[in-house]
């Protein structure tokens, strides 16, 4: 299989790939055409390999073709091999080294807004629904093959093997933060508390707005927030639901469905993740050093073709996302909910109860009783 590979048996399938008039281009590597060729230009330096007197280097488009194609698929390198006439070994050197270069290249599509005015613009995607909500953290288990030598160190409560990926998300399903890495037995807020964005909160160095008032008719002066669920610990800036249960049409009740009415776009990226990078659907079986450099080319591609005019309609298609009516009702599940089994190696993290601080208990008795009079 190998003796017959040559450079233009892999230009030849490439080509038949191309023609194919069904769109299988695009299902094959979540993407188009033109995406995949800007792609190639930006990595083509840094993927590149000289022929030597034995045989003749794998193209670097071929490279590429092989990571995307792993990445949207999950196939094992084994499946992979016989599809590319390419050695199981070679490819998974293949995998690491393009990915390294995806995210050199596409590094700066995951960034914090850096001013008072580029968080304004994030939270006039939420003020209809949530004012002063300026993003929505969550965090997922990542379950991987329990890693050599590793004893307890990434062993979680739902006895699996994982790391957590923690994220930060805009209304438009685009993350603005993530931090990879953390061994499994830490908790969501453990992981916050050491991550580069809960620095840079509890030391006032995110060039938040000054906090300021809901409505002319409100003279409190109330901070800008992220939106959290129970893993998180409430604070001045973090918003997470009231626990227990409440009576329909309480203030209690009308900020909590508010709040969840607002996370669920964090809910739809998540999805959106492990429904079209098929390498989610089951846990991740590859060195653990390299889980994180995957997973981050798939946080990065996953916002490169969120907006991407060329892309965006293949790797989004029309409803699979959550649809809403205008009273906020859900209207239509999407369809990632149809495609994510309870094998997806991306799974929930387990709440905590944590004590909250009387200022941050206040401003959310103030946000309540504020969506409360205008719901």
């Amino acid at each position: 299989m190998h003796r017959n590979r040559t450079r233009h048996s892999m230009e030849q399938q490439f080509v038949e790939l191309i023609q194919e008039p069904s769109g299988e281009f695009e299902n094959f590597h979540r993407m188009s055409l033109t995406d995949f060729n800007y792609l190639l230009s930006k990595v083509l330096p840094l993927i590149s390999k000289q022929d030597t007197h034995l045989r003749e280097a794998i193209p670097a488009k071929i490279r590429l073709a092989v990571t995307l194609r792993f990445l949207a698929t999950g196939d094992s390198f084994k499946s992979l091999h016989y599809l590319f006439k390419i050695s199981s070994q070679l490819i998974s050197k293949i995998v690491v080294d393009v990915c390294k270069a995806l995210n050199d290249v596409l590094k700066d599509e995951i960034k914090m807004p850096v001013n008072e005015q580029q968080w304004l613009e994030v939270e006039n995607g939420f003020k209809n629904n949530f004012p002063h909500a300026v993003g929505v953290i969550d965090g997922k288990h990542i379950i991987i093959q329990c890693p050599d030598n590793s004893g307890s160190e990434y062993f979680n409560y739902k006895k699996t093997f994982s790391i957590v990926l923690l994220a930060l998300v805009d209304c438009n399903y685009k993350l603005m933060y993530a931090n990879i890495g953390s061994q499994g037995r830490i908790s969501d807020g453990g992981v916050f508390k050491k991550s580069s964005l809960w620095q840079k909160i509890s030391s006032e160095t995110l060039n938040l707005p000054k906090p300021r008032s809901l409505s002319s008719a409100d003279k409190a002066n109330i901070p800008y927030v992220f939106l959290a669920d129970g893993a998180f610990a409430l604070h001045n800036n973090i918003m997470k639901p009231y626990p227990g249960t409440h009576n329909i049409g309480s203030p209690k009740r009308i900020f909590n469905t508010r709040l969840s009415r607002s996370r669920v776009v964090v809910e739809n990226v998540f999805g959106i993740l492990a429904n079209r990078f098929r390498i989610f659907k089951k846990p991740i079986d590859i060195n653990i050093d390299t889980v994180p450099i995957i997973i981050m080319t798939c946080l990065l591609l996953h916002n490169f073709l969120r907006k991407s005019n060329n892309s965006s309609h293949i790797y989004m298609p029309p409803g699979i996302v959550d649809t809403y009516d205008e009273n906020g009702v859900l209207f239509q599940p999407g369809t990632w909910r149809q495609n994510v089994d309870k094998n997806c190696a991306l799974r929930n993290i387990a709440q905590i109860p944590r004590r909250s601080t009387l200022s941050a208990t206040q401003i959310r008795d103030h946000f309540a009783e504020y969506l409360f009079r205008n719901n």
